[in-house]
């Protein structure tokens, strides 16, 4: 019913006749895969950029603060360029095993997936310039345009996502296409908004989970952050981490109720319900950390990371399994239309191949153009053949180039047109049979 539904409203291309390089399996596991390693570094990039600007705003009345946000612009130059490299694995897979849906979308979202690349070039240039200019300009008097320096790069880095969300939102629903007029349209179609708002509170919570590990291990070096002490910065970061994550409990259900039905399977609910129960234990756990006094905290640090993981491979995996049921009918249909024209083809190809071989024209054929102008022994528009066997005795050649390019040699008479068209070796039969028949006429 499905495909019967696709087949009346979605466009049906035919598959390319292109083998795959790797099985149709190893692809999809290694599409999960590096889009989740990806995908980290993107949050830990964007995540990273919000409490930059979050922490600088704070700098401007605390300066620890301020050392801090430096602290912080330092990890997010070193995380976006994992994350672009990490980005090249999950795009190539996902062109392979969905390559029709793919592009598709891209050419509908346009001029803003063509302008993805330069909008993160000038987003990098910005929080290298923010990072590079931090003590020259702060100190300087410029401390608002260097503070409107970040808040560029981080708006740049917070509308980049937004394109590949809608991006990879718009290739599930081929049904939705003929609605599409631009990126902006786009953005109505499946529940891009929702989903977007959970990919920031992961963000920020993946963050928050970092920092607290990186900056509260014993062996990081916090010289430079004069007024915090190890575990008031684990505390600092594991409560930001609590917290979006409990607000994951409101965005969560709301990204799950306004997806749309095509893709929801039970194997689906139940992917995404254990991982809502092991989430739902990491936030237990985070705040059973945030009341454990400076000397014991951090010390459950390892298992949140080990039961974050566990939900970060449940996301990885339901998104997977609702683009598979969301895309089964369109690519059935594809799979059939792509037999369909096969056979038409294959059946074409065996009735000509069942034609006998056109019959080559011989000379005398051949001839029959050339005949109104050139008679045997008698002139009429052109030479008589006696005369041109006399000029192009054993020389068929010059016949033959002649035709392809004639010249004019007599002003009372028209030009003769070009015989290029005829094919040099229909222009030799010509050629032979007219010196023949030149030297018999004689």
């Amino acid at each position: 019913m499905t495909a019967l539904l696709l087949a009346n409203t979605a466009p049906i291309p035919r598959d390319l006749p292109l083998p795959l390089p790797l099985p149709e399996g190893v692809l999809v596991g290694l599409l999960v895969i590096f889009f989740l390693v990806h995908i980290l570094f993107v949050n830990l990039m964007v995540g990273g950029s919000v409490l930059v600007v979050a922490a600088e705003f704070l700098g401007r009345r605390d300066k620890r603060w301020d050392r801090l946000a430096l602290t912080l612009a330092k990890t997010v130059t070193v995380n976006k360029s994992i994350a672009v490299v990490m980005g090249i694995g999950p795009l190539l897979c996902i062109n392979l095993l969905y390559t029709l849906q793919w592009y598709s979308a891209n050419a509908l979202t346009g001029h803003a997936w063509l302008m993805i690349v330069p909008l993160v070039t000038v987003a990098f240039l910005l929080t290298y310039l923010h990072k590079y200019t931090w003590e020259r300009w702060n100190g300087g008097g410029w401390k608002t345009v260097h503070g409107l320096t970040g808040l560029l790069a981080t708006l740049l880095l917070l509308f980049v996502p937004i394109i590949f969300l809608a991006n990879v939102n718009l290739m599930l629903f081929p049904t939705e296409w003929d609605k599409v007029r631009g990126f902006f349209s786009s953005l109505s179609i499946g529940n891009v908004l929702p989903r977007y708002l959970h990919f920031m509170a992961a963000s920020i919570a993946m963050t928050g989970l970092f920092l607290a590990g990186w900056l509260g291990r014993a062996s990081s070096d916090l010289s430079h952050l004069e007024g915090f002490t190890r575990p008031e910065l684990r505390r600092i970061f594991y409560r930001i981490t609590a917290w979006v994550t409990l607000a994951q409990f409101l965005l969560g259900p709301l990204l799950l109720f306004t997806l749309p039905a095509v893709g929801i399977t039970p194997q689906l609910y139940t992917v995404i319900f254990s991982g809502a129960a092991v989430g739902f234990i990491t936030l237990l756990l985070l705040f059973r950390e945030l009341r454990q006094p400076d000397a014991r905290i951090g010390r459950s640090y390892g298992l949140i990371c080990v039961l974050f993981t566990g939900v970060v491979l449940g996301m990885g995996s339901g998104r997977h399994l609702y683009r598979q049921a969301a895309l089964a009918g369109h690519q059935a249909e594809i799979r059939a239309r792509t037999e369909t024209y096969a056979a038409a083809l294959n059946a074409f190809n065996q009735k000509h191949a069942s034609e006998p071989a056109p019959v080559e024209p011989d000379a005398d054929q051949l001839f029959m153009n050339c005949a109104a102008c050139h008679a045997p022994a008698t002139r009429l528009v052109g030479p008589p053949l006696t005369e041109i066997a006399e000029i192009y005795r054993d020389n068929p050649e010059g016949i033959v180039a002649w035709a392809q390019a004639p010249g004019k040699k007599r002003p009372e008479l028209p030009q003769m047109p070009p015989f290029a068209h005829l094919g040099e070796a229909s222009l030799r039969k010509i050629a032979e049979l007219m010196l023949e028949k030149g030297q018999a006429a004689r």
